[in-house]
């Protein structure tokens, strides 16, 4: 009797479950509840205020080879991950997002629509197959977006890329840059030369992307249409000016700030011969002093670990410590302004830090190493030889910020608006919503920390070798967005590590490096003495070589090869206890964890059955 209960409460759980998937797939697949640590599978506030206000439909089509990709698990994984996350801002726009999901399989007419929108045909699959992963995007009035390929290296940034495009297509006006400076960006002729200098490569880049319009530090107010302010070299502004400054901030305008203790790159400061003087550095001291920010202004610093090397004098090459080249360790892998750059070059930075007891919320986004320190900069303006600054350096072992974000509440640095100033609105004395990005440099501005100019058939190319523009294109575009764009953040990842397989890969290299070593060592020993052999071999071509010497050339040639495969089972062996690790997880997975839940069911469904029996002799008692 006891036997066929078993049986028939199993088969009951079995119907029981097939039954809760089907009501599942049916009934409860609009209700998601997500359980992962940093909200993977959901949509953070700043996305949904985004998608809220669209006002016209956009398309989605998102292009991914799934036929193609059979074999690609981890792939086809993060293609999951992708269109899930689309699927809930098709959700979440009620309507105004209709997303088509499209597999664009070889020479079909999918194939040559991803072609036709841009999108990058990635050749991975084993049979030479074109590979897509993208989305194109397009809204009523025909403008168009596109991600070319979704680089699961980018996962964190994955909410970020789709609300920007979103954004775009949402509010597609053009973004006005406002950029104040006396620097001559735009080219001129070069009061040292008397040569035409063209435009700075940064400032034709942002001509490219947005509307620019650039004017003086004498200015006094600035254009009302300003949708990012950038402030590069800002010296002596004029009361008005630095007023409209602080209250374009107070009022939610986006700033990016420029600043630096030694300008190296004003051709008239070099003819003038400033130098590293005061009148060669530039600061906002007093909006900075009201928003807790301090910038040291009369300090440049030395990095001996991110120093670059530079040409001295005498053709030799010396580690300029005041040439400092940021390198990705230093830089912020969690802002989407600098999380996929690699260097960022520079020259006489000078650090920031947060005053005492203010509450200045920021984010550092490039920082010196730990071998770094500061110098007096008319000290440093005077010592040209990158020798003598070296033995001038005095190591304080920390890292300084040399760039952050700044945001949160902050105050206005003006009680009340100053008689001169030309306000057109009332004054605003705080915010809760600073959006500033401060630099402590302008020479990265320059073309020659990070690009290469050369001529092609009589055109100008300019070819980067390092991330200096990439930041402010990155910088101007972030702030450029709405303030719900700006809010998200980097979110988790999909994939999550296995501590445990990295620990045991750990160990089992520290286990297998030094037979791996002896035997690597054994193995050029054998190789050096073959080659011998065989050059002796080669010399004495004509010569019949020596019953000894054939048995020795033939001895080496055979312990090549055990040594080789030795190494090789070596190097094997460090993936045989991962392997099995994996095995492991996976029976316990599929065969222990289901046994365990059916041996927990039988054991309640026993004792529920005990005590009813209990419950029914009490009852004929």
């Amino acid at each position: 009797m006891s036997k066929f209960s078993t049986s028939i409460i199993l088969i009951l759980l079995a119907v029981l479950f097939f039954a809760l998937t089907v009501l599942n797939n049916q009934l409860l697949s609009p209700i998601r509840l997500d359980l992962t640590e940093n909200q993977v599978y959901s949509l953070s506030d700043g996305s949904k205020e985004i998608v809220s206000k669209i006002d016209e439909p956009i398309n989605l089509y998102f292009f991914f080879s799934d036929k193609s990709s059979k074999s690609m698990t981890s792939l086809r994984n993060y293609a999951n991950r992708v269109e899930s996350m689309l699927r809930e801002y098709s959700k979440a726009a009620d309507g105004k997002i209709n997303l088509h999901i499209v597999d664009p399989e070889p020479f079909s007419e999918a194939e040559d629509q991803a072609n036709e929108f841009g999108l990058t045909a990635a050749t991975l699959g084993t049979m030479g197959d074109a590979i897509y992963l993208g989305l194109a995007a397009t809204n009523a009035l025909d403008d168009q977006e596109v991600i070319g390929f979704f680089d699961p290296q980018k996962e964190k940034f994955l909410e970020y890329e789709i609300s920007k495009l979103i954004h775009k297509l949402s509010q597609p006006e053009s973004v006005k840059v406002t950029l104040i400076t006396d620097l001559p960006l735009a080219g001129g002729q070069n009061p040292m030369t008397g040569q035409f200098d063209p435009a700075w490569t940064f400032y034709t880049q942002l001509q490219q992307l947005y509307q620019v319009e650039q004017i003086p530090n004498s200015a006094e107010a600035l254009p009302e249409d300003t949708d990012v302010l950038m402030l590069v070299h800002p010296q002596s502004l004029n009361e008005s000016l630095l007023y409209a400054v602080d209250q374009y901030v107070m009022q939610g305008g986006k700033l990016i700030a420029f600043v630096d203790p030694n300008n190296e790159s004003d051709p008239m400061a070099m003819m003038a011969g400033m130098g590293a003087s005061t009148e060669n550095s530039s600061n906002l001291t007093s909006l900075f002093e009201a928003w807790g920010l301090e910038f040291n202004d009369s300090q440049v610093l030395l990095d001996a670990e991110l120093g670059l090397d530079i040409r001295t004098a005498d053709g030799g090459v010396a580690r300029h410590f005041g040439f400092v080249g940021i390198q990705s360790q230093q830089l912020d892998r969690d802002d989407v302004t600098t999380a996929s750059l690699e260097i960022i070059n520079g020259a006489s930075f000078g650090a920031f830090s947060k005053s005492t007891g203010g509450n200045l919320r920021w984010t550092p986004l490039m920082r010196s190493s730990a071998n770094s320190g500061f110098i007096d900069v008319t000290t440093y303006s005077a010592l040209r030889d990158p020798n003598a600054l070296a033995r001038e350096f005095t190591n304080q072992k920390q890292q300084h910020v040399l760039a952050a974000r700044l945001h949160g509440r902050a105050s206005s640095a003006y009680k009340s608006a100053p008689d001169d100033a030309t306000a057109d609105s009332a004054h605003v004395s705080s915010t809760n919503q600073l959006n500033v990005i401060v630099v402590g440099d302008t020479d990265l501005l320059a073309d020659r920390f990070w690009v290469q100019q050369a001529n092609f058939f009589g055109e100008t190319v300019y070819t980067p070798f390092a991330n200096n523009g990439d930041f402010v294109t990155n910088a101007v575009e972030n702030l450029s967005g709405s303030e719900a764009l700006i809010s998200i953040r980097s979110r988790g990842t999909f994939a999550r590590p296995f501590n445990t397989v990295d620990a045991l890969k750990v160990e089992a290299e520290r286990k297998f490096r030094e037979q791996e070593q002896l035997l690597q060592q054994q193995l050029e020993e054998t190789e050096q003495q073959l080659a011998q052999l065989q050059s002796q071999q080669v010399e004495g071509a004509g010569l019949v070589m020596m019953p000894e010497q054939q048995q020795a050339l033939d001895e080496f040639i055979e312990k090549r090869t055990e040594i080789r495969k030795a190494l090789r089972e070596v190097r094997h062996q460090l993936d045989k206890d991962i392997e099995a690790l994996g095995n492991w997880l996976k029976f316990i997975n599929i065969a222990v964890a289901p046994i365990v839940l059916m041996l927990i069911l039988m054991l309640l469904a026993s004792l529920l059955r005990t005590r009813s029996k209990g419950d029914e002799g009490l009852s004929h008692e």
